[in-house]
């Protein structure tokens, strides 16, 4: 829904209720809210923004502040912007809040002019400056950057109270909703650590031990999808995601076969945690030559490395901290006459009768992509596939169900061709027997949209309750936006619109994984674009 239409929809309801409780209300159709304040002079818009406070990140825009000026033979200069701290992290652990100019739609605060930034003492801040309005609409964008040191389960956000003209006028603003506030997180890796051009893929899970693995893919000199020079890395975290340990490679084809790192890459990772033994696993795809060649296209029939995408893994058996040297399982599964075969990135899981299951994905000799699995009852040693769940789909997660059946929510090509088909969403298949059969499920394409992306879905156990679905992706169906994560307590019959939230509104890449951090918490690790953020939810946000 667009800025103006959603304008006049608010406005056609301001009779009807108070527009704070209206923001309140429609969070989850419209994610941000927008009030209109005018003078004589003066039209100013509030735009309450759904997006995650980041650590490691100098600038999180919270709000966006639209001025301009109505009469042409008018002068107005802003000198103050007046507002109030909301949520409960600490002032002291507010870095700075600052406000920058930018005629753009999409600020760049790189390029952005700074109005005023302060250090805040109090919830209530005065941010000084000067600006002289014109008749060209601008944006004003309040940015807050917080401590690394931060609990990341606090919330924040800002509600503008007044604007300060030089000519001593003020004007009164409507903002955010004091119960609206924003979740915070971690920028685990942004763009550019440790010189390298992207980060994508996460993958995350959590230990027998209480430890967080993230694993992604190490994209070092473009966003480019396999083949290029690409690595598996990884961060640990023993605190449940509060802090991480420094990036470790853990998967890296160097130059096999004599041919460079830009003709051995790997990635694409998922992560599973064996509950039974500890072993941690990480598959990826491994591509070996097909110089400057899209994986997707580039691989072939056949079983070598010189033909065709190879499936691999490692293993930790010390909680993450070490790992084992590759290891080749293409032959126990692949079918020859497929042209590609990997694993389905983000995590996999330990069923309650201790199988090991991966979601997978093959293109047969047609080239048409299906979404599977793969597994292993003897904890690792060998493994096995399913059948093709259905045709054209590809990425998919898979989740153990109450009565023991396994469901594949998987991503559907179908929904690329048309953005609008009322049927555009996430396909979803049931089997009971290891993947040899698959049953529709009749939410399929129906309940969940997608604009065509990998999402995440795992089962939260409670102790003496039955156990919930959380499901995250972006919640659209015409871009990557909107990443949300929704909760099912009917094995993913339903997806109640009250039990969903909403984290981070602006477009990305659009990947997450989620994974279960103890009772009271998960995580979430997800794409913005080209970098990584972690977040750690309460249950109660979704739950109550």
């Amino acid at each position: 829904m667009k800025i103006n239409n959603r304008l006049l929809f608010m406005e056609y309801f301001k009779s009807f209720r108070p527009l704070g409780a209206l923001c309140v209300a429609f969070a989850l159709i419209v994610s941000s809210c927008t009030t209109v304040q005018e003078t004589d002079q003066v039209t100013a818009k509030v735009t309450d923004l759904q997006m995650p406070v980041l650590t490691r990140k100098d600038n999180n825009k919270v709000v966006k502040l639209s001025l301009q000026l109505k009469d042409s033979a008018a002068s107005k200069t802003l000198v103050g912007v007046h507002l109030d701290l909301l949520g409960d992290l600490p002032v002291s652990a507010i870095e700075n809040i600052s406000i920058y100019s930018d005629t753009t739609s999409k600020v760049d605060f790189k390029k952005a002019t700074l109005f005023g930034s302060v250090s805040p003492e109090d919830q209530s801040v005065a941010i000084k400056g000067d600006h002289k309005l014109s008749q060209e609409p601008e944006n004003l964008w309040v940015s807050l950057a917080i401590k690394q040191d931060v609990d990341i389960t606090k919330t924040t956000g800002v509600a503008i109270r007044y604007l300060e003209f030089k000519d001593g006028s003020r004007l009164t603003l409507e903002s955010r909703d004091k119960s609206n506030v924003l979740n915070l997180g971690i920028a685990l890796r942004n763009k550019g650590d440790d010189n390298v051009h992207t980060y994508r893929i996460p993958g995350l899970a959590t230990t027998n031990k209480g430890t967080l693995i993230a694993v992604y893919d190490i994209r070092y000199n473009s966003s480019v999808d396999l083949q290029a020079h690409v690595d598996v890395g990884m961060n640990r975290s023993t605190d449940g995601g509060q802090t991480w340990e420094p990036m470790q490679v853990i998967m890296d084809m160097g130059t096999y076969g004599g041919l460079p790192q830009d003709e051995n890459g790997i990635g694409d990772p998922a992560v599973l945690v064996d509950k039974n033994t500890g072993t941690i696993w990480v598959a990826a795809l491994w591509l070996h030559g097909k110089k400057d060649k899209r994986a997707w296209w580039a691989s072939e029939q056949g079983m070598t490395p010189e033909e065709t995408g190879q499936f691999m893994l490692v293993k930790s058996q010390d909680d993450g901290k070490t790992w084992s040297e590759p290891i080749n399982i293409t032959k126990q599964m692949k079918d020859p006459s497929w042209k590609l075969f990997f694993n389905g990135p983000g995590n996999g899981i330990t069923m309650k009768d201790g199988t090991l299951v991966f979601p997978a994905q093959y293109k047969d000799e047609n080239a048409i992509p299906h979404s599977t699995i793969i597994y292993s009852k003897d904890a690792g040693e060998t493994w096995q596939v399913g059948t093709g769940a259905k045709s054209e789909t590809t990425e998919a997660q898979v989740v153990e169900l109450s009565d023991g059946s396994l469901m594949l929510n998987m991503r559907d090509d179908r929904n690329r061709k048309d953005r609008n088909d009322p049927q555009n969403g996430r396909s979803i298949a049931v089997t009971t027997d290891l993947g040899k059969t698959w049953t529709e499920h009749p939410t399929s394409r129906k309940a969940l949209i997608e604009s065509n992306c990998m999402a995440s879905i795992i089962s939260f156990e409670r102790e003496g309750q039955s156990d919930v679905l959380f499901f995250s992706n972006p919640n659209s169906k015409v871009a990557r936006a909107h990443m949300t994560i929704k909760t099912s307590l009917d094995d993913g019959d339903t997806w109640p619109k009250e039990n969903q939230l909403e984290l981070y509104q602006q477009a990305g890449y659009g990947y997450s994984c989620l994974t279960q951090i103890d009772e009271n918490y998960i995580g979430i690790l997800y794409e913005g674009s080209g970098d990584l953020y972690f977040q750690k939810i309460p249950v109660t946000s979704l739950l109550n």
